[in-house]
């Protein structure tokens, strides 16, 4: 079972930014490529960022790109994703977890196993 530990959610203004993280042990980095997803409430989750295990590949959701950048650290067993110029549509639960072999290059997101924990995004002035 892998195990992933999402932080970093908050309450912020449209046009704010946030960096979230996801933890998990060294070879859960090392084994599987990671995706980030996000639920509104109401609507189904959301495939929004991934980086491959080997770091090769990343990929976005059209509706972020250009505002939010997934990145890894090694040492720190951690993905990260930062968040700029936030919108009232991205209030959402965000999750991380590992996407199924080759989904992160299609950008068609596929989450592996069951959820996590979430954290919660909510973006309002």
């Amino acid at each position: 079972q892998v195990q992933l530990v999402v932080s970093g959610g908050g309450l912020v203004q449209p046009g704010g930014s946030l960096r979230l993280s996801c933890a998990g042990s060294a070879s859960t980095l090392v084994d599987y490529d990671i995706g980030w997803f996000r639920q509104a409430p109401g609507k189904a989750h959301e495939g929004v960022s991934c980086i491959t295990s080997d770091d090769g590949y990343i990929n976005y959701a059209d509706s972020v790109k250009g505002r939010f950048v997934i990145s890894k650290d090694s040492t720190q067993n951690t993905v990260y994703l930062q968040m700029n110029n936030l919108k009232p549509e991205g209030t959402s639960v965000y999750y991380c977890a590992p996407v199924t072999v080759g989904s992160c290059a299609t950008g068609y997101l596929i989450a592996h196993g069951s959820w996590g924990q979430g954290t919660q995004v909510t973006v309002s002035s």
